[in-house]
């Protein structure tokens, strides 16, 4: 996973309507629920299924905290898949999405223009065409290289090119990423 995607699985967490379950017992309740056996929720978290049962009892109360991670990244990924997808949804058909970054932008200009790649750090907020084309493409697979390329280009046609009224022939590239963080 890259930057992006951990940016898009942050803004999924935002808009729980809940709480997810804070306690191990309760987390692995929940997988158990989730994924209906011992053996298949243990295959999930990297344990033996008689681990699981412990767990599920209270017989064991910390397990090692790579473990601990394991199953908190587990239970996040399943917590409330409907408010997701609905967040989702409304971003690709009516509100976009809100890109926050401070990244190294590459640029192809005109000549008699600077093309050095210089740090910046925007705020820039993308239309629904973006935003679905982003969610599309993370459905799909697509690797981080393929999601930098469609946030290149929604900064370069709403920040750079300012909707088409200035720099025509601008294409700008996003190399380095000091931090990425998105909002929907």
């Amino acid at each position: 996973m890259g930057d992006i995607d951990d940016a898009l699985d942050r803004a999924d967490t935002e808009g729980f309507t809940r709480e997810p379950p804070k306690s191990l017992q309760a987390r692995v309740n929940f997988l158990l629920r989730r994924l209906k056996t011992a053996r298949a929720v243990a295959a999930e978290i990297g344990v033996t299924a008689d681990s699981v049962n412990r767990y599920r009892r209270g017989a064991r109360r910390r397990p090692p905290q790579e473990i601990a991670d394991r199953i908190e990244a587990a239970v996040l990924a399943r917590w409330q898949p409907r408010v997701r997808e609905r967040r989702r949804r409304q971003a690709a058909t009516a509100t976009g999405i809100t890109v926050e970054t401070r990244a190294q932008f590459g640029y192809t200009a005109p000549v008699g223009t600077t093309d050095d790649g210089r740090f910046r750090r925007l705020t820039v907020h993308l239309p629904p065409e973006y935003a679905r084309r982003l969610f599309e493409a993370r459905e799909q697979g697509a690797g981080d290289r393929r999601l930098r390329e469609i946030v290149a280009e929604g900064l370069q046609e709403v920040y750079f090119k300012d909707g088409g009224r200035r720099a025509a022939g601008l294409e700008v590239e996003l190399n380095n990423i000091d931090y990425f963080d998105v909002s929907f």
